[in-house]
């Protein structure tokens, strides 16, 4: 009797410890030919006809490797200029390590300036238990996420890859997010097509909505409109913010690094 029961505790712990350590194969795969190393993007941000923010959208030239896995590392660095500057001064920076294969992040890092306001911040992922660790300070907190959890950026990413030709017009797509200690879907809405001018020319663009819950700042759940390269890229070329006081507008700067070239036209 005791053998059996000794025999059973070793396969029962066994079986226990697959769980706890997925394969290596339990990873999603994600077809992905729209996004690689050495991406960069460059935005204006309008209010009205005054130049408000700028932004920088940097993937990394070099793979770099996170939690035994093959990475992009993706920046996005955003600040305020001009008259802007002085009334509320923004200096943030975004880091996201995602996954090559997965397009899942496996690390975070945020750091944020925002007028006297200062917060930084570490998330580390971990997709076989389903966790993260969320650092800040001299604090730690482990939150228990949903499976192929994403950040703010990699969920970004990761709709890129997406075939919006499967996708029906006012279609809403979920993706599970953790962000600033919770848990939450990011719904973007998909609008059809259209054809958007931007500084070079006239290009063919997917339209697309992220689904705002109620809030002070935005003006309405479709408060924010997102024009996107109708091609293998989909990378964001305007996008236009509707607030309580006013709007906002951004628009492509500068690109290189893309791994299709965008297909710009006259009209």
């Amino acid at each position: 009797m005791k053998k059996v029961v000794l025999i059973l505790s070793i396969l029962t712990t066994a079986a226990l410890s697959q769980v706890a350590l997925k394969p290596e194969n339990a990873y999603r795969r994600v077809p992905n030919s729209s996004f690689g190393a050495g991406e960069h993007l460059e935005y204006k941000v309008h209010y009205g006809i005054f130049n408000a923010a700028e932004a920088v959208v940097d993937v990394a030239p070099t793979l770099y490797k996170v939690n035994e896995r093959p990475c992009y590392r993706v920046n996005v660095y955003g600040r305020t200029v001009g008259a802007f500057d002085l009334i509320t001064r923004i200096r943030n920076t975004w880091r996201s390590y995602i996954d090559t294969t997965a397009i899942l992040p496996q690390k975070f890092f945020a750091h944020i300036e925002e007028g006297n306001h200062r917060k930084e911040e570490n998330v580390t992922f971990n997709h076989f238990a389903n966790t993260v660790r969320a650092e800040e300070k001299n604090q730690k907190d482990v939150f228990k996420v949903p499976d192929n959890v994403h950040d703010v950026i990699s969920g970004y990413y990761y709709l890129r890859t997406i075939d919006f030709s499967r996708v029906n017009t006012n279609q809403t797509i979920e993706v599970p997010a953790f962000f600033d200690d919770q848990v939450y879907n990011m719904k973007v809405r998909y609008r059809g097509r259209e054809v958007v001018k931007t500084r070079f020319g006239h290009i063919n663009a997917i339209k697309l909505n992220p689904v705002l819950p109620e809030n002070k700042l935005f003006k309405g759940e479709d408060a924010i409109r997102i024009w996107v390269s109708d091609d293998a890229n989909k990378v964001p070329v305007k996008i236009e913010v509707e607030l309580w006081v006013g709007s906002m507008e951004m628009d492509l700067k500068k690109h290189s690094g893309l791994r299709n070239d965008l297909k710009f036209f006259k009209q």
